[in-house]
């Protein structure tokens, strides 16, 4: 605790540190307390119960006392909080966006990387998306949590004090694969930054439409594209070959074609594929156009 990994750590070690002090506190004393009248009026004493007047002070006190002690815990998480929604104008751009199951970081002139790299003593605004479903953007060593959303802008942003990797969690369970959705913030100094920076591959434009649909929705994070097993069928050599599907609890063989394609696409569970289980994909009806679905079919045919 009350490490320099980022500006937000004492700000909410503290709130936390006097809200759990507070709690041990009244913990203590009210068990304490509680303690004590069931010992001293116990009833096998023989001591005759007696009717006690209400007492107005001491009612005030008790409302009075813990009102103010909650409005001090809200003040002091407030005031950790605040400053996580204002970020620097010159902070850092990088992006950031979750899929089932990996982070990809965004930096300037499009270049790409799975490792949330950043330089020491320099404040980063990380812009958060998803392309498929809720994740968690959780860095714990920063005391940074923000949620990454499909189609909605949200944001968090740092100053690393320490060098060094943090660990980035989702904190939102995503499917299958949460467990497995783990990357790093690697902070080194400026200059190995730069360097790093400026040896950053650019991110390939893909040029097939068909695959940027897949891809825009999210579906390669369940299917692959090498025929490597995954949480849904892959989708090399799959247009137009035989594939064995369950249909209402009967198993039968269907042809791999553009109708095969489109009901998987817009009822994914109504013939699933024998080995995978129903219901994990959502159905894409009214979300990935005919015209969308027709550059799909067009991609798959090229995986051979």
């Amino acid at each position: 605790m009350f490490s320099n990994a980022s500006n937000f750590v004492h700000g909410v070690d503290s709130a936390f540190l006097i809200i759990t002090g507070i709690s041990v506190f009244f913990l203590v004393t009210l068990t304490a307390t509680m303690i004590y009248f069931v010992v001293k009026y116990n009833k096998k004493k023989g001591k005759p119960a007696v009717q006690i007047k209400d007492n107005s002070l001491l009612e005030i006190t008790w409302i009075t006392i813990p009102m103010l002690l909650v409005l001090y815990m809200f003040y002091i998480g407030w005031e950790g909080f605040i400053p996580m929604r204002q970020a620097p104008k010159d902070a850092i751009q990088v992006t950031a966006i979750g899929s089932m199951w990996k982070y990809e970081f965004i930096y300037p002139g499009n270049k790409s990387s799975d490792t949330l790299v950043v330089p020491i003593n320099k404040s980063v605004k990380v812009n958060l998306g998803s392309k498929d479903v809720l994740h968690g953007f959780s860095v714990p060593g920063f005391r940074i949590k923000e949620d990454m959303v499909p189609q909605k802008k949200n944001y968090s942003w740092f100053t690393a004090g320490e060098q060094g990797d943090f660990d980035i969690y989702c904190t939102v369970y995503c499917g299958v694969n949460h467990s497995y959705m783990h990357s790093i913030i690697r902070v080194v100094s400026e200059a190995d930054y730069n360097k790093w920076l400026a040896a950053l591959p650019v991110k390939k434009a893909d040029t097939n439409l068909g695959h940027t649909v897949l891809e825009k929705n999210g579906c390669i994070a369940c299917h692959s594209i090498d025929g490597t097993k995954s949480v849904g069928p892959t989708f090399k050599g799959l247009y137009g070959s035989t594939v064995e599907v369950t249909t209402n609890g009967a198993s039968h063989k269907v042809t791999a074609d553009s109708v095969y394609i489109k009901t998987s696409i817009v009822e994914p569970n109504k013939d699933v594929v024998t080995g995978f289980p129903q219901g994990v994909m959502k159905a894409y009806k009214g979300v990935i156009s005919d015209k969308d679905i027709q550059l799909v079919n067009e991609y798959l045919k090229t995986l051979k």
